[in-house]
């Protein structure tokens, strides 16, 4: 789903975290049942690391979670525990933006996948998450 890209802005609930992101302004969003996303309800879409910014003194306010693997560095703020944005197994060289968390006006359009993080590796194979966060020639 490639469209121009736009700045969109975000953070977590206390505004302790703020950021920036380039991506689409129609955009593919992951709904995930692993055992992280499903208890946090989380639903994401995945940028290039490149196309990420923390903001301000943001990076004071951040605490970091791993389990498993430890690819996945789930990033929350440490005053009101919102996870914003982090890093994800699927992706470690990009940033999986939480799709809550964008201040409003930016999208066009939103296509929500199932994301089979139960069955990551079968997933992870078939999906195609991974190009999510390489830069494409048309972008």
């Amino acid at each position: 789903m490639e469209s121009e890209l736009v700045l969109h802005n975000g953070g977590c609930h206390c505004k302790k975290v703020r950021w920036k992101v380039q991506a689409p302004i129609s955009i593919i969003a992951w709904k995930c049942n692993c055992s992280d996303c499903s208890m946090r309800g989380n639903v994401h879409f995945v940028v290039p690391r490149q196309r990420f910014e923390l903001l301000g003194d943001s990076n004071q306010f951040i605490t970091t979670y791993t389990f498993g693997t430890h690819t996945a560095k789930h990033t929350f703020c440490k005053v009101c525990g919102i996870t914003s944005f982090y890093t994800p197994r699927s992706n470690p060289d990009g940033i999986a933006v939480t799709l809550a968390c964008l201040d409003p006006g930016t999208l066009s359009h939103v296509e929500i996948r199932h994301a089979d993080g139960k069955n990551w590796e079968d997933f992870f194979h078939r999906s195609g998450i991974a190009l999510q966060s390489k830069i494409h020639s048309s972008q």
